[in-house]
């Protein structure tokens, strides 16, 4: 495979520039995903609106399970187009993909088979599981699709190509959109399905959107090398996978789970904090934007180089994304001085709501670069064959001076006791991380370094 995007030549900057507007595009449209099925579904009422945000949680952890293999698809897959061995580099991506069907196919079928008990757990009473039900089961038919896109994708990054991925997910985006008031509500010629129709709608978008990306990797790119089955390099070729996935994938839950134990935290002091703090979450998404985005590029960019035995040219990309972040996101935080509380009044009347979402916005962002270059050296972590130290160094983020920080907070200062702790914490965490980043290196020993070669095509 020839260097077509630069990854291992052109200026450092202008490449990661053109790898991360698209990027940009792409999270913005998946972010425009969930608020369009979210919209619709609430015009159906209360029922339907709780009934599908009792679905969250469980396609949380089949996304989580979609980045984690994503993550060691595009992580194994640069570094061999980038150390020259396209070969492997093909039957690696066979071998991903057919394991991403398998694991969730038997996900979903056991869902499928489980959701009663298993929603009542959640505390889904009598009238939501009927709309859980019918909205689930389509869900759980289309998961392969889902994760079969998603982890298609990054091998179509993995190159250095990020422009495909993302006219695919704005394509599919763009179908959801349309099919979504048509199924729910019965316009036209189409039966009203209610919230059945969202989860057909969603299901139709990722089943064209993983037609196209199929036909990129397979027809176009020629990505994909189609091997007899050998269980011997099916087992080194998971292996090799796991070792970055299993991490990427846990690690992808950690967020949420604190975030749960914050708001767990703010409920025994003043309800009006959680919906502040819930709020507060919403905006950091979108203010995070270009960190997820330069993310998504220089995994790629990093494996790709020290495949090549590039390995200062990697580290120079790390660096240079850190030093950009920083500078980016306090320029970005400045307007946020003048216009916290205009931004809070969008979300709430409640005058406490208010009060606390303005504090929010005031204190938080102001240490989301220090935020972005912890989120960078995570994920370039994975790049380096390190996943175990990006799983401790999110643990120990979150659970051993976040949450902690945030019960003293809470103890001595109450609600806005409490939000400081996050600040402070990636504040010094960002510290941290840049000294890491500074001398950071391969492991002497790459456990799974060595992808099989194809042993058939014909």
């Amino acid at each position: 495979m020839k260097d077509r995007h630069g990854l291992l030549t052109q200026p450092i900057g202008r490449v990661l520039l053109n790898m991360s507007l698209p990027n940009l595009i792409g999270i913005l449209t998946i972010l425009g995903f969930s608020l369009v099925d979210t919209f619709f579904i609430s015009q159906l009422g209360t029922e339907s609106l709780a009934a599908i945000s009792f679905t969250f949680p469980v396609t949380l952890i089949i996304s989580s399970i979609a980045i984690g293999i994503g993550a060691g698809v595009s992580t194994n897959l640069g570094r061999l187009i980038g150390g020259g061995q396209a070969d492997k580099a093909k039957v690696f991506l066979h071998d991903s993909l057919l394991l991403t069907f398998m694991l969730t196919a038997l996900i979903s079928m056991l869902g499928s088979l489980c959701m009663g008990p298993l929603f009542s757990l959640l505390g889904a009473n009598d009238s939501s599981l009927p709309l859980i039900d019918d909205y689930m089961f389509i869900w759980y038919l289309g998961a392969p699709l889902l994760v079969l896109l998603m982890v298609g994708n990054q091998g179509l990054r993995a190159t250095g190509d990020t422009r495909s991925p993302a006219k695919i997910m704005m394509l599919a985006a763009l179908i959801n959109l349309i099919l979504d008031p048509l199924l729910i509500f019965g316009i036209g010629p189409f039966p009203r399905l209610e919230i059945q129709g969202a989860a057909i709608a969603t299901v139709i978008s990722w089943a064209v959107a993983l037609s196209l990306s199929s036909y990129l990797l397979i027809f176009k790119r020629h990505l994909v090398e189609f091997a007899d089955l050998n269980i011997e390099r099916l087992k080194c070729n998971w292996k090799q996978l796991a070792h970055i996935a299993q991490p990427a994938a846990l690690m992808n839950l950690l967020n949420p789970l604190a975030n749960a134990m914050i708001m767990a935290m703010l409920a025994r002091i003043d309800h009006g904090a959680v919906a502040a703090f819930g709020a507060g979450i919403r905006i950091e998404s979108v203010l995070l934007i270009a960190v997820m985005a330069l993310s998504s590029s220089l995994v790629p960019f990093i494996a790709q180089n020290l495949g090549a035995g590039q390995t200062e040219r990697a580290r120079d990309a790390l660096l240079l994304s850190l030093k950009f972040i920083l500078v980016f996101q306090t320029l970005l935080y400045l307007p946020l001085l003048l216009l916290a509380e205009p931004i809070a009044q969008l979300f709430s009347g409640d005058p406490q709501v208010v009060e606390w979402l303005s504090f929010y916005i005031l204190m938080i962002p102001a240490a989301y670069g220090p935020l972005g270059i912890v989120i960078l050296m995570a994920t370039s972590l994975n790049a380096y064959h390190r996943p175990m130290s990006s799983l401790v160094l999110n643990v120990c983020r979150l659970f051993l001076i976040m949450l902690p920080l945030a019960a003293l907070g809470s103890y001595l200062g109450g609600v806005k006791g409490l939000l400081l702790a996050l600040p402070i914490t990636n504040t010094l965490m960002g510290i941290a991380c840049y000294i890491l980043a500074k001398n950071i290196s391969e492991p002497e020993q790459l456990k799974y370094t060595q992808a099989y070669a194809p042993e058939t095509k014909k």
